[in-house]
């Protein structure tokens, strides 16, 4: 009877002992922890990267059409380049088409129409055909026939650096070797100028 007894006691004691355990591990969620929070904001802008032409007229005459034109004849265009995104650039090119009105003024490489470009720090002054530069003059587009054929890169540019622009003068001339086959003969020419942003950097 003793023995039965004590066992009994035995029993309630371990329940007892494993619900005050579980209770203990339960609780352990109910309690409190320090926290500390922060935060900050960083705006984003890209930047922007744009070569343009104005409209025509004084700062662009490079749609006025040229009629004609003879063997030795050149003509000579004014057009303002200008930088008006926020970003520098890396080059800026030149591709010219004449699509479905080429002929041999723009498929003859030799005869055939020759394109030379350059650039003046101040605006041209003068007339048509004697435009005179009264500051620094540079080579843009060493001459060589009209259509490009790959973009060729444009050199000696103000307008790679953000909102700068450059003074164009844009020279087109029908060599004199060019013969009687040339006669009227007539194209449009295209001009395609396409500027890529300034080298990628670590700010």
């Amino acid at each position: 009877m003793g023995i039965t007894l004590k066992t009994t006691t035995g029993k309630i004691i371990a329940s007892v002992a494993l619900v005050g355990t579980a209770a203990s591990v339960a609780g352990l969620g109910t309690f409190g922890a320090f926290t500390s929070t922060t935060s900050a904001s960083q705006a984003v802008t890209a930047g922007t990267v744009t070569i343009a032409l104005p409209a025509a007229g004084v700062d662009n005459t490079l749609n006025v059409p040229v009629t004609g034109l003879l063997p030795g004849d050149k003509v000579e265009k004014l057009v303002k380049l200008s930088n008006t995104g926020n970003s520098d650039l890396n080059t800026v090119t030149l591709a010219t088409d004449a699509g479905a009105t080429a002929s041999l003024l723009t498929t003859d490489g030799t005869n055939g129409l020759q394109l030379t470009i350059e650039n003046c720090s101040v605006p041209w002054t003068g007339t048509a055909g004697a435009y005179a530069c009264t500051g620094t003059q540079s080579t843009v587009l060493a001459n060589g026939p009209i259509i490009t054929g790959t973009a060729k890169t444009l050199a000696n540019l103000t307008a790679l650096a953000a909102t700068k622009a450059d003074n164009l003068k844009v020279t087109t001339a029908l060599p004199a070797s060019a013969d009687n086959t040339f006669q009227g003969l007539t194209s449009t020419i295209g001009f395609t100028f396409t500027a890529t942003q300034r080298t990628a950097v670590s700010k």
